[in-house]
C-alpha cells in the first residue's frame, strides 16, 4: 500500500488433511504383519520334518537292536567314515547260546499232556516241602549242638544229596582204634533220633564212616576201610535201639577216601575222622 502502510497479517488458513482418518490403518497393518510373521515361525517350528523323523527312528532302532558302532572316541574326533565297513548291518555279533533250565523231560513226545504237566506241578510242589522240612531239621540240630558246646564237633549242612550231619568222631563217638560207641555222644545220637522218627516224609537215613589216611593193621581192624564201616554200624545199631525202623537205615565205610581237610596237618586228619548221618532226598530240587 501506498505510504508504507502493511497489511496487517490474518489468521493462515489450515489445509484440512484426509489422510489423518486413515492413520491408524498403517499402524494395524503393521501389527497384522507381524502377528503372521510370529505365527508363520511357529508353524516352521512345529512342523514335522518326516525325513528327519524316520531317520531318528531308524537310529533308535539300531542302536536298541544289540548292534555296536566301530570307531570309539575317534568318532568323536573325526567323524565316522561312511563305508561299508563301519555299516551297521555288516557288523557281525557273536553268537550267544540261549541259557535252557535242567528241566526234566516228561516225554520225548513234542507236547507235554495235562497228565504228565500235573505231575511236573506235583513234583515240584513236594520238593519245596521237602526243602522246608530239611531246612527246619538243620537248624534244629545245629542249635542243639550249640547249646550243648558240640559246634566245633557237630553240623549239619544242606546239601544237594540231602541233609547231612557231620559228627567228628575224636572227642563224642569214638576212641583212636575203635568202633565202640562213646558214652558222651549218646544224647546227641538219641536227638537225631527223636529227628528221624517226627520225620513225616520218612527220608531214608545213611550213616557213613570216614577215617584219615593213617595205616591201621589190627585183627580186628585190618585197614580203614573196615574201621571205617564198623563205626558206620556201631551208629546204626544204636538208632535201632532208638526205635528207628530199620527198613530207613543203612551203613557205608569210605575208608580215608572223601577227605574234607588235608592229612599234613593234625587238625586235618581230626577233621577227617568223621561219621556222617544223612537224610537222603526224595525229591531234586
Amino acid at each position: 500500500m501506498a505510504g508504507g502502510a502493511t497489511k496487517a497479517p490474518g489468521r493462515r488458513r489450515r489445509i484440512p488433511d484426509h489422510e489423518d482418518g486413515m492413520r491408524w490403518m498403517l499402524t494395524y497393518s503393521d501389527m497384522i504383519t507381524l502377528l503372521l510373521a510370529l505365527f508363520m515361525v511357529l508353524f516352521s517350528i512345529s512342523s514335522l520334518n518326516i525325513s528327519k523323523y524316520k531317520s531318528l527312528q531308524h537310529s533308535i532302532k539300531s542302536s536298541f537292536s544289540g548292534s555296536i558302532l566301530s570307531g570309539g572316541r575317534s568318532i568323536l574326533q573325526t567323524g565316522s567314515d561312511q563305508t561299508t565297513q563301519n555299516s551297521i548291518s555288516n557288523i557281525q555279533l557273536p553268537t550267544i547260546a540261549p541259557i535252557t533250565p535242567a528241566i526234566a523231560r516228561p516225554s520225548s513226545s513234542a507236547t507235554v499232556s495235562q497228565a504228565e504237566m500235573k505231575t511236573l506241578v506235583s513234583d515240584a510242589q513236594l520238593a519245596s516241602q521237602e526243602q522246608y522240612e530239611l531246612t527246619t531239621l538243620e537248624r534244629r540240630i545245629n542249635a542243639y549242638a550249640k547249646a550243648h558246646g558240640w559246634s566245633n564237633e557237630v553240623r549239619a549242612q544242606l546239601q544237594q544229596r540231602g541233609l547231612v550231619v557231620t559228627v567228628l568222631t575224636d572227642k563224642l563217638l569214638f576212641a583212636s582204634g575203635s568202633d565202640e560207641l562213646r558214652s558222651a555222644g549218646q544224647p546227641l545220637l538219641n536227638e537225631i533220633a527223636t529227628l528221624v522218627n517226627l520225620d513225616t516224609e520218612a527220608h531214608p537215613v545213611v550213616v557213613e564212616g570216614y577215617t584219615d589216611n593213617m595205616p591201621i593193621d589190627t585183627s580186628q581192624f585190618p585197614s580203614n576201610w573196615v574201621l571205617s564201616t564198623g563205626r558206620a554200624t556201631s551208629v546204626l545199631q544204636y538208632l535201632l535201639t532208638r526205635n528207628v525202623p530199620g527198613k530207613r537205615l543203612s551203613a557205608a565205610g569210605y575208608g580215608d577216601n572223601f577227605p574234607v581237610a588235608s592229612n599234613a596237618t593234625t587238625t586235618g586228619r581230626a577233621r577227617n575222622r568223621r561219621v556222617e548221618i544223612v537224610f537222603e532226598r526224595k525229591y531234586q530240587l
